[in-house]
């Protein structure tokens, strides 16, 4: 009879600590009891841990009984600190980077660190956890097959509008991060310029008082000029319908060619065209390309 390897034993091998190695550390968004065995194998065997708030992060280690050399990084310090710990990388040492909550490197300074390791070839590895994107698409009741992550928007008037007018025909779901303060601001001027839609507003996800909100732009309008914002917010967004899209559009009367024709005679390289159309039209640029004459 051959002889069986030990249950844990390619599960051990498999998450050994390397030294050299980012190792990029989801961690709660809210209930602490989303951490993995993974992520506190990881945090515990590290020889240092990069967090956004060191603070923050203490008592997380604390409570899991962790003690770990911390340096802080985040998005005001990420260039200089970023070299330290690369050059502690770099010398052999392993380094895991959180964040206050979900996973590192999404719309978070970690995703700079993850490019100076890339640079230099250190390794780098993701431990996956907690995303409050994923958890709120889940529970949107909206369509979760094709989606797009927007952030937090520009606090700059104009470049919010121009970001807003650049997504407003895009089909897919879309998704943002906003603050309490800045909520009933932000759906009025989505609402300006998407018209309406369905949103789902999720907030203190995966907490006691977890809530969501599912309604229409024009009704969390309203909801929140009677109810005051609390929590940081993921607001999950119904794409633009083929009606929307249509109506009222300057080429709604144009074929695909006079469409194409619109956007070179003002500049526009053929390719960056073609995506232009399909943009307005919320189609793939690749139904564009082959109903047009590129040559």
């Amino acid at each position: 009879m051959r002889n069986r390897e030990p249950r844990n034993a390619f599960h051990e091998d498999k998450n050994k600590i390397v030294g050299g190695t980012l190792y990029l550390v989801a961690t709660p968004i809210g209930n602490l009891s989303d951490i993995t065995e993974r992520a506190l194998k990881v945090l515990s065997e590290v020889d240092f841990v990069a967090a956004e708030d060191t603070r923050n992060s203490g008592k997380l280690l604390a409570y899991f009984g962790i003690s770990k050399p911390m340096v802080s990084y985040f998005e005001h310090n990420k260039r200089e600190r970023g070299e330290v710990i690369l050059a502690r990388l770099l010398g052999g040492e392993s380094c895991a980077l959180i964040t206050d909550a979900g996973t590192p490197a999404i719309s978070d300074p970690g995703e700079d660190l993850v490019v100076l390791c890339a640079e230099r070839g250190v390794p780098v590895t993701s431990i996956p956890g907690c995303s409050a994107v994923v958890n709120a698409l889940a529970l949107s009741a909206l369509p979760t097959g094709r989606f797009c992550f927007e952030g937090f928007l520009s606090t700059n008037k104009n470049e919010r509008f121009s970001r807003l007018n650049e997504i407003k025909n895009d089909t897919r779901t879309t998704i943002f991060y906003e603050a309490p303060h800045k909520l009933s601001k932000t759906l009025d001027d989505i609402f300006e310029v998407f018209g309406e839609r369905k949103i789902s507003l999720c907030r203190e996800l995966t907490k006691l008082n977890e809530e969501i909100l599912r309604t229409t732009l024009s009704g969390a309008i309203e909801y929140y000029k009677e109810n005051a914002p609390r929590g940081e917010y993921v607001l999950v967004i119904e794409g633009a319908s083929i009606s929307q899209i249509n109506e009222g559009a300057f080429w709604k009367n144009m074929s695909i060619d006079e469409h194409l024709q619109y956007y070179l005679s003002d500049g526009l390289k053929k390719m960056d065209a073609i995506k232009a159309v399909a943009r307005d039209r919320g189609v793939p640029k690749s139904e564009i390309y082959k109903q047009v004459n590129i040559d």
